[in-house]
């Protein structure tokens, strides 16, 4: 049977390659499109419960307009839902992504200036060319984007792959805690890993469930945890941050958070979610 999460098809419409497949009464190949809201969530059904949510910049394809609602998959994961019409926009060529937990984008190169957008950590976004001229110290410290003016300091190319996706995901630290959340406004679990991963340049499932099915190679029963290797129990996942800490959106602080591993481990066997369900490294080198 097929993962509703990852099938492109409704009761109206299914994608061009399910033909065969999916029984539908019109099938489309698709439309490119981009998110062009801070944070979109990403809806089951219109008006429903949300599922995920995308980044401003975040690839789709569309392949149904209807009563408002536009029925997508999400280009990086291939993730399925619904988001409003008005949060997603024509396709820009995006050249940089937020490297910090928020940032703004202002008006005017002036930190003085009214901020026009409130942006999460992952957030990609389009650097227009520097002008002629001008006055430099402001450069130094801006830099003009299709949105406004964001802090230099605050992105990288998106060229630019971070190594460690720990380290990535400490940037999140206190973040509070949202079931589907993907942002440094709520996030969950899930969305801390993926988001993590998305910084170094690797590909990464959106739910707990399938991450544990995709992500790096299964270590045995009693092996040693290091730094980068993640933890699954059923519904949850979390970040090995040290030999005996771990790095988790999770509903018992309600937040982005350290906790000692082997506490970690105790309390939620406790609480009835069972043991640790698989252990898994994603490289064989040690990051720092």
């Amino acid at each position: 049977m097929s993962d509703r999460r990852l099938t492109p098809a409704n009761t109206r419409v299914a994608a061009e390659h399910l033909r065969g497949l999916v029984e539908a009464a019109r099938y489309a190949v698709g439309t490119p499109r981009m998110v062009v809201k801070g944070v979109v969530d990403l809806w089951r059904e219109p008006g429903g419960a949300r599922d995920r949510q995308l980044l401003m910049g975040a690839g789709v394809t569309v392949f149904e307009d209807h009563d408002g609602w536009s029925f997508v998959q999400a280009v990086a994961d291939g993730y399925v839902g619904y988001v409003p019409e008005q949060a997603i926009g024509p396709v820009v060529e995006v050249t940089h992504r937020v490297d910090v937990r928020a940032t703004h984008a202002y008006s005017a190169p002036d930190l003085k200036s009214p901020e026009l957008l409130t942006l999460s950590y992952g957030a990609r976004l389009a650097v227009l060319p520097a002008p002629l001229g001008g006055d430099a110290d402001r450069a130094a410290r801006f830099v003009e984007t299709t949105l406004g003016f964001v802090p230099r300091r605050h992105l990288v190319p998106v060229s630019d792959l971070a190594l460690d996706p720990v380290a990535e995901a400490e940037k999140l630290l206190g973040t509070p805690y949202l079931w589907g959340g993907n942002s440094t406004f709520g996030i969950d679990c899930s969305g801390l890993v993926q988001g993590a991963l998305a910084a170094c340049g690797q590909a990464c499932s959106a739910d707990s469930d399938l991450q544990e099915q995709t992500l790096g190679r299964t270590l045995p029963p009693g092996a040693q945890p290091r730094r980068g290797d993640v933890l699954f129990w059923k519904g949850h996942v979390g970040w090995v941050a040290g030999p005996d800490l771990l790095l988790h959106a999770n509903a018992y602080s309600m937040s982005v958070a350290y906790e000692p591993l082997a506490d970690a481990v105790a309390r939620i066997e406790n609480q009835g979610d069972g043991p640790v369900t698989r252990h898994a490294r994603l490289t064989e080198e040690v990051t720092t």
